[in-house]
């Protein structure tokens, strides 16, 4: 039964993610992903109660795969560090359009502890490129870098060229060694 709960769960989040897609997180309906996930709105609700706890399951689900795809990046290679593997995953996410992140904010406003995950990642992240690397000023000034194009994608208000993004990482590679 549980595994039937965790496939019901799996097809829930990635139905949620291509509504989010197609609609835009902000115009995320509660019943166009119970369509998509061909589970009933009670089904759905057994697992995200509300619609905020859909986009943190969202949210969580991004960050796992995140997660993995860095250290899948990072074993395929062989030679590339675990920073390096972040400055290029990032950048390859921020070459992706976003959709506004106004939605972000009523999430936030539905409930407070929307970004814990969020929070809680990046400092387990940075915590582990921390202890990875001698030079805390380099691993500072990449980190926050990408950071900002992340956030710079993600509000919709990057004001760098295509060149100008392609120099920032090659540079942020370059201090990342």
């Amino acid at each position: 039964m549980k595994a039937r709960r965790a496939n019901s769960r799996d097809r829930i989040l990635a139905a949620a993610a291509d509504v989010a897609r197609e609609a835009g997180p902000g115009s995320l309906s509660l019943d166009a992903v119970a369509n998509r996930a061909g589970v009933s709105k009670g089904g759905l609700l057994y697992n995200f109660p509300t619609k905020a706890k859909l986009m943190q399951g969202l949210v969580e689900n991004y960050l796992n795969e995140f997660e993995q795809d860095l250290e899948a990046r990072v074993a395929e290679t062989g030679h590339e560090n675990a920073l390096s593997a972040y400055i290029r995953l990032s950048a390859d996410d921020c070459e992706e359009p976003q959709p506004s992140a106004s939605w972000i904010f009523s999430a936030i406003a539905e409930d407070p502890d929307f970004l814990t995950p969020i929070t809680a990642f990046k400092r387990q992240l940075f915590e582990r490129l921390k202890g990875e690397t001698d030079d805390l000023g380099s691993l500072l000034v990449c980190f926050l870098a990408i950071e900002g194009l992340r956030s710079m994608n993600l509000f919709d208000s990057d004001v760098l060229s295509q060149e100008e993004r392609k120099l920032l990482v090659s540079s942020l590679l370059k201090i990342a060694g």
